[in-house]
């Protein structure tokens, strides 16, 4: 049986290069990780919700959640799929880490780290940020769980996006198809009983949907959905798994 420990050590070494980085390029990695949210807070939050009847408060209590769900992803997926492609295709340092006596998980969570830190970070700002903007708002911890489970989930998902395709303009298409129509119909911005049933249905399926719905349930004290927690913990699972057979059979 691994021992815990060697894990968490082998996990760290293979991660040590992608923290060095985000040690030396701190307020570069904040940046890129909060004008987005940010953009989307004053853009939906005030000019969107500002044009509602009522004013924009109520509409902003509910898209801050929406909005650190979406950092979630967007501090994740992109950074990490991309970083793996280049890795793979370009410097080969990903094929020679493989080569390495390290465990197959260690080196799945110690590529996904830097992206669950990135997300992690990014979203304790937007967080701490929408509490002072709106006082509908809670700091949750259960809250921040969330946001790292969902960081690791998402995180995971670029990774095997990153394994998975073998051209630049392959994994752009994939961002397209695949995470931009989840950034905007995952109940972010809008809610999803908005949509047709059909539609509701498909989108129900996603990730972002669920994460959505608990920091929303957790920041808003609405309720905490079991079959959203369930969901994303089986697409957590779903994702390390195809990630470990790609490594374990030599599909990357």
């Amino acid at each position: 049986m691994t021992n815990p420990l060697t894990i968490l050590d082998e996990t760290y070494r293979v991660a040590w290069g992608d923290l060095c980085y985000l040690r030396g390029n701190v307020v570069e990695v904040l940046l890129t990780g909060l004008v987005g949210p940010i953009l989307y807070l004053l853009a939906f939050g005030y000019g969107l919700g500002g044009s509602m009847e009522g004013g924009s408060s109520e509409y902003l209590a509910f898209i801050i959640p929406g909005i650190i769900s979406l950092a979630t992803l967007s501090g994740t997926f992109s950074t990490v799929a991309m970083k793996i492609l280049v890795q793979r295709l370009f410097y080969m340092s990903f094929d020679e880490l493989l080569l390495c006596p390290v465990h197959i998980t260690s080196v799945i969570l110690g590529k996904t780290l830097s992206g669950v830190i990135r997300a992690v970070v990014c979203c304790t700002v937007i967080m701490g940020l929408g509490c002072i903007l709106s006082p509908s708002v809670e700091f949750s911890l259960g809250a921040m769980g969330v946001v790292v489970l969902a960081s690791l989930t998402f995180s995971l998902f670029g990774l095997l996006a990153g394994m998975v395709t073998n051209k630049t303009q392959k994994l752009s298409l994939f961002t397209s198809i695949v995470i931009v129509p989840m950034t905007f119909l995952c109940g972010t911005l809008f809610n999803v009983s908005a949509l047709p049933a059909f539609a509701a249905y498909v989108v129900y399926l996603l990730p972002l949907t669920h994460v959505s719905q608990l920091v929303r349930g957790f920041m808003l004290d609405t309720g905490i959905p079991l079959d959203s927690v369930a969901i994303l913990l089986a697409y957590t699972a779903l994702f390390f798994g195809l990630c470990y057979w790609m490594i374990k059979t030599h599909r990357c």
